[in-house]
């Protein structure tokens, strides 16, 4: 008779642990050359209703060493019951057998992948390392790309931009312990920020300024046709990057609402390899891909055998 190992469960803060950015940032990269050259297969993501207006993502993908299978539930009236707004899991399976390698915290891992792929663009589309960037939006997400700017820039100067002043400073205040010069704003970015990234899901652009060069714009939080964080005067003016072009042609609302020309939005791998003019402002719009999840998925088991190891 064969025994069954026990399937490692990793709640969020293990989840979290097993996904330290740097090598988190290394392992989507490899995924989005991967991607590109057919190697590992994410289809479009299953969006399936739920009540009181909730949605089930089913987003799978598999390469040849491994594949997994991310279940999210977003249920947007979580909040005025006490509860997370996303709820969900990432099993890991071998690829060879099928054998489930780890079940991992979803929303865990969405929020450490998405923060690793707005990092390798700013790596990639910036000139410099910045040292001054602006996170516009409170929620998990600008939570864990404070703590992502913390890990790869400590000392980054990091402006939190809300609509209202408290919960601008509030989110503030939950991120004190990083290191990070961190300063509430509401109303226009300054000048002098580098970077802008968005992280609403706005159903109106909350950006909207002619492009420039030398400052990166980085959308993350609309994933809809009907939401859009980005105007089209900015649009218009920068060059474009997507982490995912064909996720993008159906939910990427900032994109499809500006009625951009696709052949000239350019894929994460086309920035990675240096497919861009450096004198273009540039924009990238993230819309995410299980391919990414993949990526988090090795990280999390090289980790765990690591620790296995020792």
């Amino acid at each position: 008779m064969s025994i069954v190992s026990p399937l490692p469960v990793l709640d969020a803060a293990t989840t979290q642990a097993r996904l330290p950015m740097a090598e988190l940032c290394r392992e989507v990269a490899l995924a989005a050359a991967e991607l590109a050259a057919g190697h590992i297969h994410s289809p479009e993501r299953q969006a399936l209703p739920l009540p009181a207006g909730g949605t089930l993502l089913s987003m799978p993908a598999s390469a040849a060493d491994i594949a997994i299978h991310k279940l999210v539930n977003v249920c947007p009236r979580n909040a005025g019951l006490g509860l997370a707004t996303i709820h969900g899991v990432v099993s890991v399976y071998d690829a060879a057998s099928g054998v489930p390698q780890l079940l991992l915290d979803g929303p865990s891992v969405t929020a450490r992948r998405t923060a690793a792929v707005s990092l390798l663009a700013i790596q990639t589309l910036l000139p410099q390392a910045p040292r001054h960037v602006a996170l516009v939006g409170t929620g998990k997400q600008a939570r864990a790309h404070a703590a992502a700017l913390a890990e790869t820039w400590p000392g980054l100067r990091v402006d939190i931009h809300s609509r209202s002043a408290d919960s601008a400073a509030t989110c503030c205040q939950q991120l004190a312990s990083l290191p990070l010069q961190l300063t509430p704003k509401v109303g226009r970015i300054d000048d002098g920020a580098e970077v802008v990234i968005l992280l609403t899901t706005s159903r109106s652009p909350l950006y909207n300024e002619p492009a420039r060069a030398g400052r990166l714009l980085i959308g993350t939080g609309a994933f809809r046709p009907d939401m859009a964080e980005l105007g089209p005067t900015s649009i218009a003016g920068s060059q474009l990057f997507c982490d995912d072009v064909p996720g993008a042609r159906h939910e990427a609302g900032d994109l499809i609402q500006a009625g951009v020309d696709w052949a000239q939005v350019h894929s994460l791998a086309d920035a990675l390899a240096g497919r861009f003019d450096p004198a273009a402002p540039r924009l990238f719009k993230s819309v995410g891909s299980a391919a990414w999840d993949l990526a988090a998925a090795r990280c999390a088991l090289a980790a765990s055998r690591q620790e296995q190891a020792t």
